[in-house]
């Protein structure tokens, strides 16, 4: 497991988030299951990538791993961030949420995901709903669409490809840190700005932007 290291390279984690520090490195983490084979699939058969019910083990595992937690440096302006190795070719990533900070609302440009968080309370506002893919710059929300999560030390979520949410540590002394898996890894991110009913397209990322 290689230590963390300051980089000047990505100015934010690939979760859409902005941050003013970063640390970046990579670790391992064993795979729950081979690459491209299913565990629960018939002898001889394949497919490609983990679940987001793989991912959701890989995150819950790799959050309660004491020493992989201990080697993200925690930085009390900005946030910071180990890139690992997830499972079966995704993209996984430990981050360090100071107080107050968080994601903004985006999207994981139709990849699924999971996230545990391993120290600390995360909340998650999320849409249950299914925005169009392109083609839109507004889109006014109907009601009864927001949903709430929080996430505690040991709790994670998976989700699918059209997931739109946003994270926050609302904490105003603790620190908070997670573990994000995504499949395939991303291929770019839709951040967006929330008023009221109105979510509005802002900026599509892409791979560059956070590599």
């Amino acid at each position: 497991m290689s230590s963390p290291v300051r980089s000047s390279a990505p100015a934010q984690p690939a979760d859409g988030s902005s941050a003013s520090a970063a640390a970046v490195a990579t670790a391992e983490i064993p795979s729950p299951a081979p690459s491209g084979v299913s565990p629960s699939a018939p002898f001889g058969v394949t497919r490609s990538g983990p679940t987001a019910a793989e991912l959701l083990d890989f995150v819950r595992r790799s959050a309660a791993d004491t020493e992989l937690i201990a080697t993200l440096p925690l930085d009390p302006e900005g946030r910071t961030w180990i890139r690992l190795e997830g499972p079966a070719g995704s993209e996984a990533w430990l981050i360090g949420w100071p107080p107050g900070t968080g994601t903004g609302w985006h999207d994981h440009g139709g990849s699924h995901g999971a996230l545990a968080t391993a120290a600390g309370t995360l909340k998650e506002d999320s849409l249950a709903a299914r925005p169009p893919t392109e083609g839109w710059k507004t889109l006014e929300l109907a009601d009864g669409v927001d949903r709430e999560r929080q996430l505690t030390a040991g709790v994670g979520r998976a989700f699918g490809k059209h997931h739109v949410h946003e994270v926050r540590n609302e904490s105003e002394i603790e620190h908070a840190v997670s573990v994000h898996a995504y499949y395939p890894p991303l291929p770019m991110i839709r951040r967006y700005s929330r008023n009221g009913a109105v979510l509005r397209l802002e900026q599509v990322e892409g791979p560059e932007d956070w590599q």
